[in-house]
């Protein structure tokens, strides 16, 4: 039986408990120091008028760690899970660049999947960086690019180190996405299924999206702020999955790659503005 005297031993067991670091194999798809709660702190997002009525809008996404990829994956460069701190917080935006955002920047919508309010396909890495090109000759004084590849992961996952951001099994899947099993394999509007715990829709299915990262491995020990392989790399990493995969490929720690310059009819973007203020 516990008496009060066990108390201060118990509280120090617990402390020293709690303060000490997880090895590689305990960090492996667990929770993590540092690990941010899953709602964030509310906080005023910001949205970027296009004129017309038509905005871009952005939640503000604040720093953490969090076990990027996993162990119990097929896919080698999924591996290994590996600790990530993001030390800066960014905006990235709630829902994916739409068809009628594209056509009021870049005059045109290359999509397959026709629809003001489905999410643009059909676009290069390249493509993304002349649209970008363009948002910022029409917003002067703001900046736009993709995120990283650390950043999406980390955003998408919301707190969860699940394999969706809700948690384990494709069983919800539905709810937060459109993929192969429930889309008709056709893309639909943003933002018609449930946010993740941050506010952003469309994370899991719908279009891939776009990072700035090269594909590579993973480094093996815990990192700062990655920003994806360097040196003799082809190919440009998306992620998210799609409305023609199945729930595999929608999971947050899925990876596909493909070169800069040559374009999926299944693949969008999302943007993160920058700087923070």
């Amino acid at each position: 039986m516990l008496t009060p005297l066990h108390f201060p031993t118990l509280l120090a067991a617990l402390a020293l408990t709690a303060a000490a670091p997880l090895s590689q194999a305990q960090s492996t798809n667990a929770k993590v120091p540092g690990n941010p709660p899953a709602t964030q702190p509310t906080r005023e997002n910001l949205s970027i008028d296009l004129g017309g009525g038509m905005t871009l809008d952005f939640v503000r996404i604040d720093p953490g760690s969090f076990t990027m990829g996993s162990n119990k994956s097929r896919e080698w460069d999924e591996k290994p899970a590996h600790l990530v701190t993001i030390t800066k917080p960014f905006y990235l935006a709630k829902y994916e660049v739409t068809q009628e955002q594209w056509e009021k920047v870049m005059g045109g919508n290359p999509s397959i999947f026709k629809g003001a309010r489905n999410p643009v396909d059909g676009v290069s890495w390249t493509d993304c960086q002349s649209f970008m090109a363009k948002l910022m000759e029409k917003v002067p004084g703001r900046t736009f690019r993709l995120p990283t590849e650390a950043e999406w992961e980390y955003a998408c996952r919301a707190g969860s180190n699940d394999d969706y951001c809700y948690g384990e099994g494709e069983d919800s899947l539905a709810e937060y996405a459109w993929y192969r099993d429930n889309s008709g394999k056709t893309t639909h509007p943003v933002g018609a299924k449930r946010p993740n715990a941050w506010g952003l829709y469309d994370m899991h299915g719908n279009v891939w999206e776009w990072c700035v990262d090269w594909h590579g491995g993973y480094p093996t020990v815990a990192v700062n702020d990655p920003q994806g392989a360097s040196g003799r790399v082809v190919y440009r990493v998306y992620r998210g999955g799609d409305c023609g995969h199945g729930a595999s490929y929608c999971r947050a720690a899925y990876r596909y790659y493909y070169e800069a310059s040559a374009y999926d009819f299944r693949v969008g973007l999302r943007l993160v503005l920058g700087p923070v203020p």
